[in-house]
């Protein structure tokens, strides 16, 4: 059965500026961030309204990832209550520069590397819902 609730995707390369620590490593932040943009994305396409991200309630960061990394970030809704909107969240790693080669060289991963994922909760306010009445 396919799930009946929007799902939203971001796609971008890590710059220089995203890297926080040594080794050109991208903070992890970086990545909540790319799912705080989806989960926004999510609650207007089923409300019609930014909403409030409420709490994560689990995140795991599983592969580094490096300034030069193109990361697919995926979110789904998978549950809807009355103001409440559950989601599951997953960052690859999809491109990724070569460490043998010369500057500019990068390789397509396939498969694609999980880097992260997380569940949490929105919240959009009834009186602030415009869709799905």
């Amino acid at each position: 059965m396919t799930n009946p609730y929007p799902e939203a995707k971001l796609r971008l390369r890590m710059s220089s500026h995203d890297a926080h620590y040594a080794g050109k490593l991208v903070d992890g932040a970086r990545i909540l961030n790319l799912f705080g943009d989806l989960a926004t994305e999510l609650t207007i396409r089923y409300d019609g309204d930014e909403g409030l991200f409420r709490a994560y309630d689990q995140v795991e960061f599983l592969a580094p990832v490096h300034s030069g990394d193109y990361i697919e970030a995926i979110g789904r809704i998978t549950e809807v209550g009355i103001t409440s909107r559950k989601m599951i969240f997953e960052a690859y790693k999809v491109i990724a520069p070569t460490q043998d080669h010369e500057d500019s060289a990068c390789d397509v991963l396939d498969p694609p590397v999980l880097v992260a994922k997380a569940s949490g909760t929105c919240v959009v306010l009834k009186e602030k819902q415009r869709k799905n009445e």
